[in-house]
């Protein structure tokens, strides 16, 4: 068996920057056990996996050691690789996922938007471990269907911090978004969940369902800017719509071939 494999990196212009994701087709699905290994091989944050359906796609994402229920880095890696190398000859795209119904994105100009699920955040006492975990005192701590998102009193203090890994991940959640308002943008963000495999995720687009609700409320505006500024970092063009968000960012290929199996 021959597997279409692409690596594409999302959030970015130029390659070696943004939020690396390897993108692979078959023309029906296989079973999870051969997912999850190509996944850990792949040894990326993210695979996303494709198969073609009536309407569009059926899409899933695997990290290294699980599947997931969201992912907007390889969503957007995916629309790359459908758009650019395989030419979708239309504007839009329809993933059907697992867990989060449909996703549509569309293609305007050199940015691919991405429409997900707002996943707003309520206010909570920090976790046992978590302050120490990070090394700060945050100003404030939320939770959200997934992530803590915790919000530190500067850019500078974001890019600061140098997580105790092996102690964030007994921190009871799946991963911690860090932010706090930007120097050059509305906010600036890191993610961490190693608990599924990922120390840190250069950028992370699921992270955003929960950052683009807090933050508009906080700035009062729908239209944002943002800057996951990790040290590969990436750009994210945001706009909040009440039940939903949409992401928007440019992606570049890195790398085609096949998987032979």
């Amino acid at each position: 068996m021959r597997i279409p494999l692409y690596q594409v990196d999302a959030f970015t212009s130029q390659v070696f920057a943004g939020n690396p994701a390897a993108v692979c087709f078959f023309d029906q699905w296989v079973d999870d056990s051969i997912l999850q290994a190509i996944a850990a091989e792949n040894n990326l944050s993210e695979t996303a996996f494709l198969v073609r359906n009536e309407f569009g796609f059926d899409l899933r994402w695997f990290t290294p050691v699980t599947e997931v229920a969201l992912c907007g880095h390889a969503t957007l890696a995916s629309t790359f690789v459908l758009f650019n190398c395989r030419k979708w000859p239309e504007e839009q795209i329809r993933f059907q996922t697992r867990k989060n119904g449909e996703l549509v994105v569309t293609r305007r100009d050199d940015l691919r938007e991405m429409d997900f699920p707002s996943r707003p955040a309520y206010p909570r006492t920090s976790p046992k471990g978590l302050n120490e975990a990070l090394s700060v005192t945050p100003q404030e701590v939320f939770g959200s269907s997934e992530d803590l998102l915790v919000v530190l009193d500067s850019e500078v203090s974001v890019k600061s911090v140098q997580p105790d890994f092996s102690a964030l991940e007994q921190v009871a959640c799946r991963g911690i978004i860090i932010t706090a308002r930007g120097d050059q943008s509305d906010f600036v963000s890191r993610f961490f969940a190693p608990k599924v495999g990922v120390p840190e995720d250069p950028v992370t687009g699921s992270a955003h369902c929960v950052l683009i609700p807090y933050w508009a409320a906080m700035l009062r505006k729908n239209d944002l800017h943002a800057f996951q500024v990790s040290k590969q970092g990436g750009e994210l063009f945001c706009k909040f719509c009440g039940e939903r968000v949409k992401i928007s960012g440019e992606a570049v290929l890195y790398m085609e071939g096949f998987i032979k199996l």
